[in-house]
């Protein structure tokens, strides 16, 4: 990629997130890259994957943060606190040399580096990639109360948060810190990878789901539409990739329904392969509850493959209904069937295949997101409070 755009000089930037699962690679690396050309080095708090990625990138001085997992209400609440003070300490060491922080992935919940950063007067912003909130609540509910408080605590601490869409303001119930949110996606697609491989028409009756199996990803309703789609057209197969904690559920669900012949599960693909399954299918659905600007949507969308979505988070600025892709009113089994019919029987799929990659390949380039935080971080520098949209 790119980054020839000149840095600002004598201005390091640091980037923290809880530690990552393959889910977050792709947003975290998305993320580095537009940040790079405004720094003069880049310094990254993380664990997991997100370390995994970036530990032999001599452009990034990234820093290890290990998180247990726990089997107990106790041992999750006690790992929780731990990890929190795991990177804390890791901000110690880095402060100094760190001009402005940028909290992302799971980075809004982390209280102990908040306060830490601002102990030391470090500017620090919020870069919420989803709600916090829903996705913890559907891995542990043990801890979702507290992770809501806080949410709330950083947002009143931090400089700045910064959404993917306005719409989020509402959504996600942040109306009274919007004098300090600005607007801006990191997203960005490499069109050398993305891109149509095989026609539309030439693809077989293949549906898909790609993205976490978790509750707040409305998956297990995709899988329970599948019986009624079945009843209108016997002609479909269907395709989930990723994993998570509703896999066995879902395995479940298929094994009482016998849909194994009719449904394949794959678990994490490596990124460069997805390209590839995108231009197998002629329908992808994202039922979810909650989003932020899911990157599926987007890399499917310039593969030529057609989405059908709920309208949730930055989804509705990107899709609309009949005309970019297919919007779900509600994500329940019938509405997901009948909609997935409805979209199969359109009689113009090609126009809108066309017009919803003529959509990313304006909006989502490399150049367009790094131009977006250059205006993000104008506004951070200068402390100017109030609220605007940046689209560069």
């Amino acid at each position: 990629m790119k980054m020839d755009q000149t840095k600002e000089s004598d201005i390091n930037i640091g980037i923290v997130t809880f530690p990552t699962s393959d889910a977050g690679i792709i947003p975290l690396a998305n993320l580095v890259s537009v940040l790079q050309p405004l720094s003069s080095d880049i310094y990254l708090v993380t664990g997991n994957k997100g370390y995994l990625l970036f530990k032999d990138n001599k452009k990034i001085y990234a820093y290890w943060v290990e998180h247990k997992t726990g089997t107990n209400r106790v041992t999750i609440i006690v790992n929780y606190i731990l990890t929190q003070i795991k990177i804390s300490y890791k901000l110690l060491i880095v402060n100094k040399d760190v001009n402005y922080w940028f909290f992302f992935l799971g980075g809004p919940s982390l209280l102990l580096p908040m306060l830490t950063a601002k102990l030391f007067k470090k500017d620090v912003t919020l870069v919420f990639g989803g709600s916090d909130i829903e996705s913890v609540k559907a891995q542990s509910e043990v801890l979702s109360k507290p992770i809501e408080m806080l949410v709330k605590i950083n947002l009143a601490l931090s400089n700045r948060v910064v959404l993917y869409s306005p719409n989020l303001i509402k959504e996600w119930n942040l109306g009274k810190y919007k004098n300090k949110i600005l607007i801006a996606p990191r997203h960005f697609l490499d069109f050398d990878k993305f891109k149509i491989k095989k026609k539309f028409d030439e693809r077989d009756n293949l549906i898909g789901y790609i993205g976490r199996l978790s509750e707040e990803k409305g998956t297990l309703n995709f899988v329970k539409a599948i019986p009624e789609i079945m009843k209108e057209r016997d002609d479909i197969n269907f395709l989930i990739v990723g994993d998570g904690p509703l896999r066995d559920k879902i395995e479940e669900y298929l094994n009482k329904e016998n849909l194994n012949n009719t449904v394949k599960i794959e678990g994490w693909i490596p990124h460069d392969e997805l390209p590839d399954y995108l231009n197998e299918l002629k329908l992808i659905v994202l039922p979810s509850y909650t989003e932020g600007l899911p990157n599926i949507m987007l890399e499917a969308m310039a593969c030529g493959t057609p989405i059908l979505a709920t309208p949730v988070g930055a989804i509705p600025d990107v899709i609309t209904d009949g005309e970019t892709g297919f919007i779900l009113w509600d994500n329940s089994p019938e509405c997901i069937a009948g909609n997935v019919i409805r979209t199969l029987n359109q009689s113009d799929l090609d126009k809108i295949v066309k017009n919803a990659k003529e959509l990313v390949e304006n909006r989502y380039t490399y150049e367009a997101a790094v131009n977006r935080y250059k205006k993000i971080f104008e506004e951070i520098k200068k402390g100017d409070k109030n609220d605007r949209e940046i689209w560069g």
